[in-house]
């Protein structure tokens, strides 16, 4: 039986086991098929000039694609989903889809760098204004609002950083005057925090970190509100936006574990930055679902869980060197850019030259640490040893 026939809401746990397959439809199957097409056929050409089945053309969707997306739709309570084929696909065509030339986009300074890249890059060749905004302006954000401003990009939590950001007021004034907002929701996953619900219009997700969740396929995905849903199906089928069904099938069965692998990774990460917290060499940690951090009440309020991505800055006076030979001791953490997957991960922070509206400390050694889902206790002796063979 399907949601829609089901009266009672379905829990997130059991949306992520049901959702998206229909075994009725596929033999009796559990799984939906994974579907290698280009070409349709029709039975007849009144059907093919009309339209007048559910599938003309592989680019356009297959099962597979529905398969995902209706998951998603139905996880994210959005009015539809796309898929990319990558997190920055995502970002772009979610963007691509609610500015035009003239127009202004307010975009947080603590976003994700490629975002930034596109933004800087591609968006002023197409006559887009591009303005970055202190991430703690909140509802204040509409001091930088002008009349050609229509779209606000928000990330939450910010991207190396871990800035919480309050998106309920920031949505609420954009939507005075008609901007679409937009949030980069990779870091909690639909799981843990929904955007839609919190007045975003376009809710993005770098699937192939949480929601493949095993390091080896690329995927984006973008869910409309009933407001922005037009504007997005639109441009991604003029732009021939396509995901390979191996691709979206390895997607759709990380999604059937997502819940236990980020209870998993959120565990993990607050046993490991507990320890962190008591060694000498390390100052700050970033981690919003730590009662210390700045953002902790924004996070508590929208925010249902974590995940397994955090930082933390070496104490003052660490150098460099310092921080480089820690990383290159460690063993257990792989050094590697993207995360989600099992797998722990480390690598340097540098935010000189990925900031230009919040002040940048360039004396600070930052590391971001992804957990994952290896044993915590080997983890803390790996960067205990580590710790002790730089520092003593």
């Amino acid at each position: 039986m399907s949601n829609t026939e089901n009266k009672t809401p379905l829990k997130p746990d059991t949306q992520l086991a049901h959702t998206g397959r229909d075994s009725r439809g596929f033999h009796g199957f559990v799984n939906p098929p994974v579907v290698h097409a280009s070409t349709v056929l029709y039975p007849d050409v009144k059907t093919l000039v009309t339209g007048g089945q559910t599938y003309s053309y592989a680019r356009r969707g297959n099962p597979t694609t529905d398969s995902l997306e209706g998951a998603l739709k139905e996880l994210e309570g959005a009015a539809g989903v796309k898929l990319a084929n990558s997190g920055l696909n995502a970002v772009a065509l979610a963007i691509l889809s609610c500015v035009k030339s003239g127009d202004h986009i307010l975009i947080a300074d603590t976003s994700y760098q490629p975002t930034r890249h596109f933004a800087d890059t591609v968006l002023p060749n197409f006559g887009v204004k591009v303005e970055y905004y202190d991430p703690k302006l909140a509802a204040n954000i509409k001091t930088l609002f002008r009349p050609e401003t229509t779209a606000v990009f928000v990330e939450a939590p910010g991207s190396l950083t871990f800035e919480m950001q309050d998106v309920p007021a920031i949505a609420a004034v954009a939507h005075e005057i008609d901007a679409t907002v937009l949030m980069d929701n990779t870091w909690a996953s639909p799981l843990y925090c929904r955007p839609l619900s919190l007045g975003v219009d376009l809710s993005i997700q770098a699937g192939t970190k949480y929601i493949v969740g095993h390091s080896d396929a690329m995927l984006g995905t973008i869910a409309a509100s009933e407001k922005a849903w037009d504007n997005l199906h639109a441009v991604c089928g003029a732009m021939g936006s396509h995901v390979a069904p191996d691709d979206i099938y390895l997607g759709l069965r990380g999604l059937r574990t997502l819940s236990v692998r980020l209870e998993r990774h959120q565990r993990n990460t607050f046993e490991v930055l507990n320890w962190l917290k008591d060694q000498p060499q390390i100052g700050a940690l970033r981690y919003p679902a730590l009662e210390t951090d700045p953002g902790y009440k924004i996070w508590k309020r929208d925010f249902s869980g974590s995940s397994g991505l955090c930082g933390f800055d070496f104490r003052q006076g660490t150098t460099k060197e310092q921080s480089f030979a820690f990383l290159d001791a460690l063993e257990l953490f792989g050094l590697g850019f993207s995360w989600g997957g099992f797998e722990s991960l480390a690598i340097p922070v540098k935010l000189k030259g990925s900031r230009s509206v919040t002040p940048v400390d360039e004396d600070r050694h930052m590391v971001r640490l992804h957990i994952g889902l290896e044993d915590p206790e080997d983890l803390i002796r790996d960067m205990d040893r580590a710790l002790k063979k730089v520092f003593g």
